[in-house]
Order: C-alpha cells, then structure tokens, then sequence
C-alpha cells in the first residue's frame, strides 16, 4: 500500500491526446486476412499491476491461469510500486499504447478517467455477474460511477487488522485478545513492561493514515467516520468527539519505538513475526510476511479485525479498470478478464495467496486461513461494513489529510491545531 495517487496529468489527458492526434484504441488498417488470423488466435490481454511481492506475484499468477484457461493470453507488466504503475498506466494512454486492463485501488483513483472519457465500462459483465446483488455496497459504489460499472474489483482488503505474536503475548501474560480499546491500551503496557516493543509501527504518512483511521473506526465510531470523510461536516470535525479520538490515537506513540520514523511496513511486520514486538496494525496483506516465515495463522501469529461483536469492518481492496479502445477484439478481452477475475474460483485462489478475501462470498472458503474466513464472515454482516476513507475522499484530499495527520504525530502539536487544519483539508478540496 502506498500514499495516495494523485491524478495532477489526468484531467489534462484529454488535451494530450487531442494534440498529439492519438486515440486509446488500436490503430486501424489491419486486413480482413489479418482480422481473421486474430479471431482464432487467444485473447491477448496487457495487464499493468504492482503486485511484484513473493506472495502477490503468486496470486496474480492465479488470475494469469484461470484467464489463460478461458480462451486467453495474459500478458504481464508488473511494475514495482502503485504511483509508479498508475503513472505508466498514464503515460501508455497518453502514447497510444493503452493496456487491456490496469490495477488501481478500489477507490477514487479512477474517477478522473471515467470523467474524461477514457474507460471503457463492463456492464455486460456486472449484469450477467450479478454484481449489484453479490458485492457489498461500498465496493458497488467506488465501481459504479453514473450508472455504469468502470472497474472490476478484484479482492477486498481490510486495512485495519490487528496482528499480534503469540509468543510475545505469552510472554507478556497476556491470554485473551482485547474487546475494546482500554483493554488494548492495558495490553499495550503489559507488553512494554515485559521488554516488548508493544507496537510494530512504521513512522510512513500512508501507515499513520491508516492507524489514525484505525482508531478513529474502533474509537470514534462508523456515524462520526462518516460524517467526517463523506458528509464532511465542520461540525463534525471540530466536536469533542473527533478531538478525542486525535488524543486516543496519539496515545501510541508511547507504545512505539525509536526505530519507527521511515520504517517500512513489511519490516514492521517482520517485528512481530519474530516476537520483538507484540501488535502491528496493518492491512490483511501483512499475512504474506507471515506466511513467508512459515508462520500458521491461529498457531504462531492471531488476528481480530477489531473490539468486540459490533466493531466496524474497513472495507478497501483492488480493482482492474479497462481503457478506453474501440478494437473489437480488446473489448472482448476486456469483458472476458473482468468475468474470469470475479469468478468465485479465481477469486479464492487469488486471495488465498494475497491476504485479501473474496469480493463474494458465494464461495469455497476452506482454503483460506482463519484471519480470512473471520473477515468473511463479518462482511455477511452489512453493518458492520464501513467504507474506506479512499473511497469517500478524491486522491488529493488523501494526501492532504495525511499530511495533516503526520504533522500531528511527529510535531507534538496540538489536538485543536489538528481539528482545525483537518477541517481546513476537507474544506478546500
């Protein structure tokens, strides 16, 4: 996971294109001899991604099969770090060589290209895959924009796990996992006071976003999460309930150690996985890292998504998006990728090896680990569903918010020159 995109070029791509005289479909010209030959030969599909990971390059390797096994040719471009991949996503549109399909984070990263014309939508495939009726209503409304479906959601990713060493808990004397935010704090102690790190924590603008959202969900509630980052209320933003949860969430900075400014979430994780911290909040793609250390979830390492029975489920993930083309045969490749990614098997195979979970669950789920079969079964609950702040907010507001937010951490100010310059960020963007 990385700090929010933000789309600066996109909104001038039409432009781009007008001048530069090219188009996002393929060039035209080709013999009917030509067109022939096409048609018996597989669907060829360019895919751009940045699952280049151990564990991520195994589960794109699952949607590599099950698209070739249907008919088609997938052709990998995986390229390491998500700016970077959306930017050559860009940069390929803009030079007339659009890839069949492109990764993005389920969210408003690609709001801008439907906006500008430059998505082609499946919903062919959504209708006959009975999307409306199978994925949650968060996903539906990332994907959906005026009435048509512009992406393909590949995988649901809770960005708010909690993952602890059993070892270190052990250690600690700690028997029981927290059902609610004191107990986790008294944890917390416990954990320092037995020579424990108490929290794995890397000092990153993306992961002290994704803590404080964390614990705004857990502390200040879903109404209040919404009413900040989709209604984005003022009101909201300056009550004492807001400013309490930028108190609750600066609390663990006493629980983190020295180490932590720069540091990288896998090498956080790997922390707790070898017992010199106890707890990392993190997405559930932390799983990889256990599981490359030959870890079992629920023997070596636990996992709870939050406090207690009622606690809000952060819902984000990944998507494929189609760009904009009017060649036959790349519509039709389009439209057999985004059947064959949501399809129950695909969608277990991959997430069995991504840390994510399904987007249905239709599906055979005892191949996957206890951490996942514990997310799908809360996502059955829709109440517990509660949309990631990427979804409610652009991708610049993003990066403003957490530029607050880092400020906050690292500078000491304030809980009240927090409020105001949060509530600054959601106002001018």
């Amino acid at each position: 996971m990385n700090k929010a995109f933000k789309p600066v070029s996109v909104r001038a791509l039409r432009c781009l294109l007008v001048l530069a005289g090219i188009g996002a479909g393929v060039s035209a010209g080709s013999s009917a001899a030509q067109a022939q030959a096409a048609v018996q030969a597989p669907l060829k599909a360019s895919v751009i991604h940045w699952w280049t990971s151990g564990g991520e390059s195994q589960a794109v390797k699952q949607f590599a099969d099950a698209y070739n096994k249907a008919g088609g040719l997938w052709i990998d471009n995986a390229i390491a770090g998500a700016d970077q991949s959306r930017a050559t996503t860009i940069n390929r549109i803009v030079g007339g060589n659009a890839p069949t399909a492109a990764q993005f984070n389920t969210s408003q990263q690609f709001r801008d290209f439907v906006e500008q014309g430059l998505l082609n939508n499946v919903d062919e495939v959504a209708a006959a895959g009975k999307w409306e009726q199978i994925l949650p209503p968060s996903i539906l409304q990332a994907i959906r924009i005026n009435g048509h479906y512009y992406a393909a959601p590949v995988n649901i990713h809770m960005p708010a796990w909690f993952f602890y060493s059993k070892a270190a808990y052990r250690k600690a004397g700690i028997s029981k996992e927290p059902q609610s935010w004191e107990e986790f704090l008294a944890q917390l102690a416990q954990l320092k006071a037995a020579g424990i790190v108490p929290l794995a924590f890397g000092g990153q603008v993306w992961q002290e976003k994704i803590t404080f959202d964390a614990v705004f969900a857990m502390v200040g509630g879903a109404d209040l999460y919404l009413r900040v980052y989709r209604d984005r209320d003022q009101q909201a933003v300056m009550s004492t309930a807001f400013r309490q949860v930028l108190i609750e969430f600066r609390k663990l900075k006493a629980f983190v150690d020295s180490g932590s400014p720069g540091r990288n979430w896998n090498d956080a994780t790997a922390m707790v996985v070898s017992g010199k911290a106890g707890v990392q909040i993190m997405g559930d793609w932390a799983k990889g890292e256990f599981s490359a250390a030959n870890q079992v979830a629920g023997k070596d390492f636990g996992c709870y998504a939050g406090f207690g029975s009622k606690s809000p489920y952060i819902v984000a993930g990944d998507a494929l998006v189609f760009p904009k083309t009017k060649d036959a045969l790349a519509i039709k490749a389009q439209k057999l990728l985004a059947t064959t990614v949501t399809s129950p098997a695909a969608q277990v195979a991959f997430s069995a090896r991504k840390g994510s979970i399904p987007i249905r669950n239709d599906v055979d789920e005892s191949s996957l680990d206890v951490c996942a079969r514990q997310g799908l079964a809360i996502m059955r609950d829709k109440s517990r569903q509660l949309p990631n702040s990427e979804m409610l907010s652009s991708p610049d507001t993003t990066g403003a918010l957490q530029d607050v937010l880092t400020s906050y951490w690292n500078r000491n100010q304030t809980p009240e020159v927090a409020q105001k310059a949060f509530a600054r960020a959601l106002k001018d963007q």
